[in-house]
């Protein structure tokens, strides 16, 4: 296995009358593996296209065995029987989502998924958002807290790795790190703490105050299962000193400030420092919420892996959070979609694409993550199309959306390598229909999806049924109509008892 910094390996086939494109054309077809062939593949290491590149699997490890440079787009052999035909398409690594949330969706505003939805109703929901994202090319999903459902995201993590339910690669947050008071659902139907009256909300985050406390946070965390700490650096956090307005008379704050509820600090610059100095302890990477560039400086100052989001530049800081995020190579995940589907239309959107072009042309690496669950699962490919039209090369955006996902997940941390073309990869295979290059709307059209070497989607169908219990073949076919149904015994019966 090589290192992520090197260029892909290709062998060369020989230009004569070789009978097949594999080293060893003598062999008989190989059960274990299949042969991907491509006519064009996106490289994320080079930012280029390749052309004649054949990929070969492993379904049993889900693994990359052999990567190859044909010298002519045309076959020189039948396909074996496991090979599959990608050329004509556009091939790239599955897509990474750097920031998710598989336990949200649009249709409802997120504090009241959190208050008043059932654990079971969100998860059945989750089921769905995972399946879509995987089927719209997304292998990977770095999901940045489960809002409320304390760390059902590992549990939902795990059914994934255990084959029991479609969906991404996930890395999980479990819940998300904040100071007293910082991020949790607010309600005016509360009185004092501790009283019997009022209504009682379940906690959104995992609360931690002081140095020694947001250690002991960070190990909560590690504990619960968590791949990757998240901490909020900043948040409305005084929200209720202007509440919300509410529909019929009397429901709105007359004469709200310009500024109703701006993000304020949660952390101080040495909680920061402690939250990440526990996380490198474990070997985790950290992400860190700011809605503001101070907070984005001071995050990078403490070495996180990714900022998340920025929407405002109050403080003027923006050229020294760009240098200074470039210095430590923090990557930031603008979750454009989030801003587009807040602001749309508005100054802040604009301001929004701005800046990420403007920190793409200071050095600063780029991951594409929607915040997705503000959009919703399925739909997550608009974020790199948003760092498309701000002005962001097609290669450099999908390189957002492949290798540097992987650095954001915790690179060879993480336990896998995915994202670029190795052997010894995952592997994870999407093509479109249409080229990105001349296509504005060809990321939408994913239409073949393999992830770990288990073909998701082909010729743009699903074909990701879960094997059920079903009647074993010789009990499904009888002429002997005075048979006994209760003779027939599901062999999945049969092996539980």
């Amino acid at each position: 296995m090589t290192s992520s910094s090197s260029s892909l390996c290709l062998v060369a086939t020989p230009a004569s009358t070789t009978p097949s494109l594999l080293e060893e054309p003598t062999m008989p077809p190989r059960l274990n593996t299949i042969t991907v062939h491509t006519s064009l593949l996106f490289d994320p290491q080079r930012k280029s296209w390749l052309p004649n590149v054949s990929i070969q699997v492993n379904t049993q490890t889900g693994a990359i065995v052999r990567l190859q440079h044909r010298n002519t787009s045309d076959l020189l052999s039948p396909f074996e029987p496991n090979d599959i035909d990608l050329r004509g398409k556009f091939v790239l690594p599955g897509f990474v989502d750097s920031h998710t949330h598989i336990f949200l969706r649009i249709e409802r505003p997120h504090s009241q998924q959190m208050r008043d939805q059932s654990p079971v109703e969100r998860t059945v929901r989750a089921t769905n958002h995972a399946r879509a994202a995987l089927l719209a090319g997304y292998t990977t999903y770095r999901d940045l807290d489960t809002e409320a459902l304390g760390n059902a995201d590992a549990n939902f993590r795990d059914c994934i790795n255990r084959g029991i339910i479609p969906g991404p690669r996930m890395f999980v947050a479990t819940e998300a790190l904040a100071s007293s008071g910082g991020y949790e659902i607010r309600t005016e139907n509360k009185l004092a703490s501790g009283s019997s009256l009022g209504l009682s909300v379940p906690r959104a985050a995992d609360t931690a105050d002081g140095v020694v406390g947001v250690r002991a946070a960070v190990r909560r965390r590690v504990g619960e299962g968590a791949d990757v700490i998240k901490f909020y650096g900043d948040y409305r956090r005084r929200t209720m000193r202007f509440p919300p307005d509410v529909p019929g008379p009397g429901g709105r704050i007359l004469f709200p400030p310009e500024r109703r509820n701006p993000a304020v600090l949660l952390f101080t610059q040495e909680e920061m420092d402690a939250i990440v100095a526990e996380a490198r302890m474990a070997r985790m990477p950290v992400a860190a919420h700011t809605g503001e560039t101070r907070t984005a400086l001071m995050a990078a100052r403490a070495g996180v892996t990714s900022v998340e989001h920025i929407f405002e530049d109050s403080e003027g800081v923006m050229e020294e959070m760009f240098e200074e995020m470039a210095r430590q190579g923090t990557i930031w995940v603008p979750t454009l979609m989030t801003a587009e589907a807040y602001y749309g239309g508005q100054d802040i959107f604009r301001w929004c694409k701005m800046a990420v072009k403007r920190a793409y042309d200071r050095g600063v690496r780029l991951a594409a993550g929607g915040d997705t669950g503000v959009m919703n699962h399925g739909l997550n490919v608009r974020e790199m199309e948003i760092m498309i039209e701000a002005g962001i090369p097609v290669e450099d955006v999908l390189v957002a959306g492949t290798l540097t996902g992987w650095h954001a997940c915790g690179g060879d941390a993480c336990g896998f390598r995915f994202g670029w073309w190795d052997e010894g990869n995952r592997a994870d295979i999407i093509a479109l229909d249409a080229d990105p290059r001349k296509d504005a709307r060809a990321l939408r059209h994913v239409s073949f999806v393999m992830k770990d070497s288990r073909v998701w989607k082909r010729n743009g169908r699903p074909v990701d049924m879960i094997a059920a219990t079903q009647w074993p073949e010789e009990d499904r076919n009888t002429s002997d109509d005075s048979s006994d149904p209760t003779d027939f015994v599901p062999e999945s019966a049969v092996e539980e008892a």
